[in-house]
């Protein structure tokens, strides 16, 4: 049972301890081409909501509020499956969550892998 999640950008080059790479947004990153993004998984399905993510910006004042809409949504029947795919990922593999936010600390990847580090007790790094 292996519980160790990071998050990083997409655009930093892939560490050797990073276990299974997954893409956790909903839209291709900016200038990076598919090959060079070294991923095992582009989980779309288990990104925000276009307009919970459009509302929130990435605006740090609205993260707890974008968190707990986030939370709730990934227990919505749209991202009810994608949730448990990840949650099965992790349980087996060592896992990085990528996303292309600057913020990274106030992104969705950050949420996801507090999110799944709470139901090992452990926490995320990054």
């Amino acid at each position: 049972m292996s519980q160790h999640v990071t998050y990083r950008r997409i655009y930093e080059a892939p560490i050797p301890s990073g276990g299974t790479r997954v893409l956790v947004d909903r839209v291709w990153p900016r200038g990076m081409r598919k090959e060079d993004a070294h991923l095992d998984e582009w989980m779309r399905d288990i990104a925000p909501s276009t307009e919970l993510r459009k509302w929130y910006g990435h605006q740090p004042e609205r993260f707890a509020e974008f968190r707990r809409r986030y939370l709730a949504e990934l227990r919505d029947t749209q991202h009810r499956e994608a949730a448990e795919h990840l949650r099965e990922i992790a349980r087996e593999h060592p896992v990085t969550l990528l996303t292309a936010t600057h913020d990274i600390d106030h992104s969705q990847a950050a949420v996801l892998a507090n999110w799944i580090a709470a139901e090992a007790n452990t926490a995320p790094r990054s």
